[in-house]
């Protein structure tokens, strides 16, 4: 690792950064908001919480995880995060490597932590960096959490300790979270039932932390599994590692061409998961999410609830219905469907993003275990991925899923005016959502929603319909309305 600064506490005349965690944790723009003191001050912020609300047994240090990924000087800023809690008295676990969010979470379960500290970005643009808070369970941190520990923030001086001395005295720990995080999921799939396949799969990394670890987990079976974008590459070829169809050409392009039977794509921390099929096809992640669900009740006998986001497929409604199956609901973020995992009988719950967790595991998102569950099912059934999307569209209905991110250049527009709407496209509407941003749902089942940004000045609209065309139309309609909600809201 390289030397960093030994002075990461902020001068009095410093204008302190306000720090902000947001629907998955803090991120910054690396030498921007996110320097060596911020981190430092985040690391001090979350040493006293875990200091003084989760310390059990006063002779006894607490234990906290820590991991990072392949972003630009994520190693270093674990090295101060590490430091920073080790000096408040915690013992430490870092990763002896950069893993996937994943990892750290079920490495938090297996070290026995109070607590974990991921250094990540996840999907974003190669200047950000990130740090995602993890519970004792390996799940996200609530907004309970977050609050107190930005309630923490710049209430005391930085401690900190030195990189040396933190290891000689065993206070920091080098710690291999690989090994337990192949171990277990290989225990997780069915491996017995796929060794024999000799199914063809590319997956791509997109530069991030996801490593080889698909190669290792598939060991001793006849699958035969190739990577792309294996290598860490911090900048992320000027874009950033996020598995939407405008990044992917490299792997829609390979899977055809190079007559792949599957395709596989990880974001940049690995858990967000998209899919491809052999005839190049992007398969929308609330399809995979509707895929799994079948696969884990018919194929596995699993049972128990769902849960999906807001702006989440009516798709899985008919699926929770036929299958007989409590469907939750929840907020945008998957801190949400965690506490539910936690709290509740979950199988299986996911986001329209790609973020997919699963029963009897860490209550958070696996792009990893998603990926090998979806090469599961096409094993269990002979079939290609593109043969099984058809048969669940004939079972369940078909959906059409759209989204925009507006920019709103500085403007405000009023959500009232949205929630006046009495009909869309001559559509009636029938319910109103606005537990997170506004729902409209129509009598067709079509529905429009707007979602304001908690970190950037845009609006997202979703929509979907029964045809891509009527989605469309309802986006442009959307679009439509936020104009109007400007000129609301200016006058």
């Amino acid at each position: 690792m390289k030397k960093i600064p030994k002075k990461l506490t902020h001068n009095q005349s410093d204008q302190l950064p306000d720090i902000r965690f947001g629907t998955d944790g803090w991120r910054g723009v690396i030498s921007d908001t996110f320097t060596f003191k911020n981190v430092a001050a985040v690391a001090q912020a979350v040493g006293e919480w875990v200091g003084r609300d989760l310390r059990r047994i006063p002779s006894q240090p607490p234990r906290v995880a820590v991991g990072y990924d392949t972003r630009f000087l994520s190693a270093e800023y674990a090295q101060i995060v590490s430091c920073v809690l080790a000096a408040n008295g915690l013992e430490v676990r870092l990763s002896d490597t950069s893993i996937p969010t994943p990892a750290l979470s079920l490495g938090v379960t297996t070290t026995r932590s109070v607590a974990g500290i991921m250094i990540t970005a996840s999907h974003n643009p190669a200047k950000f960096n990130g740090i995602k808070i993890k519970t004792a369970k390996g799940g996200a941190a609530s907004r309970d959490i977050t609050d107190r520990v930005e309630g923490y923030l710049y209430q005391s001086e930085v401690k900190n300790l030195d990189w040396e001395q933190a290891q000689k005295e065993k206070r920091v720990i080098l710690h291999d979270y690989k090994k337990e995080y192949i171990k277990f999921l290989r225990g997780y799939i069915d491996l017995p039932k796929i060794r024999k396949s000799a199914l063809k799969v590319l997956t791509d990394l997109m530069h991030g932390s996801g490593d080889a670890f698909m190669l290792e987990i598939l060991k001793g079976t006849k699958i035969r599994l190739f990577l792309m974008r294996e290598t860490s590459d911090p900048t992320f070829e000027g874009s950033k590692p996020e598995p939407v169809p405008e990044l992917l050409g490299g792997i829609m392009r390979r899977v055809p061409r190079e007559k792949f039977d599957l395709g596989l794509v990880l974001d940049g921390d690995a858990d967000r998961i998209a899919a491809i099929t052999a005839q190049g096809e992007f398969i929308n992640p609330q399809k995979i999410l509707g895929l799994l669900i079948v696969h884990l009740v018919r194929n596995r006998s699993k049972k128990g609830g769902i849960v999906k986001t807001i702006c989440g497929t009516t798709m899985i409604d008919h699926i929770a219905r036929q299958l007989n199956l409590k469907l939750y609901e929840t907020p945008v973020g998957f801190k949400y469907i965690s506490e539910l995992m936690t709290s509740e009988d979950i199988l299986i719950g996911g986001e329209e993003a790609g973020g997919i967790g699963f029963q009897g595991y860490i209550p958070e998102r696996d792009g990893t275990l998603a990926g090998l569950l979806l090469l599961e099912m096409m094993v269990y059934h002979k079939k290609p991925l593109k043969k099984l999307i058809r048969e669940l569209k004939e079972e369940f209905g078909s959906y059409y899923y759209e989204r925009l991110d507006l920019k709103l250049d500085g403007k405000t527009f009023d959500l009232d005016k949205i929630k006046a709407q009495k009909r869309i496209l001559g559509k009636k509407v029938v319910d109103l959502k606005d537990f997170d941003g506004v729902k409209l749902i129509c009598e067709d089942e079509s529905w429009l929603m707007f979602r304001p940004s908690g970190t950037e000045p845009l609006v997202r609209i979703y929509a979907e319909a029964k045809s891509l065309t009527k989605a469309r139309e309802l986006i442009r309609y959307g679009k439509s309305l936020i104009g109007k909600s400007y000129s609301a809201t200016q006058n």
